[in-house]
């Protein structure tokens, strides 16, 4: 009786995003930007998990489809104790996904938190949500999933 070996093949635009990361020593396993992601959601390559607040997603804007555990809760933005159990939840552990916030930093502190826990296949999205603060405080205006005119929508 012979064991047969399932093949794992791995989207491209992810072999490059964990290449890079291993050549900038990140925390975890790789960044996509947001064209890339919405690239691979569409070929039905990963999930992608918010981990912004329901706050943010509900009066923002958030992407169709997305599941949501959020990293921080509240205005305060308390780190949510059990994002790594809830995430767990919602995906296997060894399903590629992608997280996406406001900016790429909390999705960026949260791949590295399930990496730490066992996730293999976790990847932040580089610019987030909204985009970095521009010069006079306002995001949106450089980068960003909705700056670069991917789906979302607003309750």
């Amino acid at each position: 009786m012979s064991a047969v070996l399932e093949e794992v093949v791995v989207h491209p635009i992810l072999q490059q995003a964990r290449q890079q990361a291993a050549s900038q020593g990140l925390p975890f396993v790789g960044s996509v930007s947001p064209q890339e992601a919405w690239q691979l959601a569409q070929a039905g390559a990963v999930r992608i998990v918010d981990v912004r607040t329901a706050e943010e997603r509900k009066f923002v804007g958030h992407v169709p489809g997305t599941l949501h555990v959020a990293w921080a809760t509240g205005t305060a933005l308390t780190r949510n104790p059990r994002f790594v159990r809830e995430l767990e939840a919602k995906v296997p552990r060894h399903a590629p996904v992608l997280l996406l916030c406001r900016s790429g930093k909390r999705s960026a502190l949260a791949a590295e938190a399930a990496a730490k826990a066992g996730f293999s296949q976790v990847f932040n999205i580089r610019e987030g949500f909204e985009g970095e603060l521009n010069d006079a405080q306002q995001r949106g205006t450089a980068d960003g999933w909705r700056y670069r005119g991917l789906p979302w929508q607003q309750d």
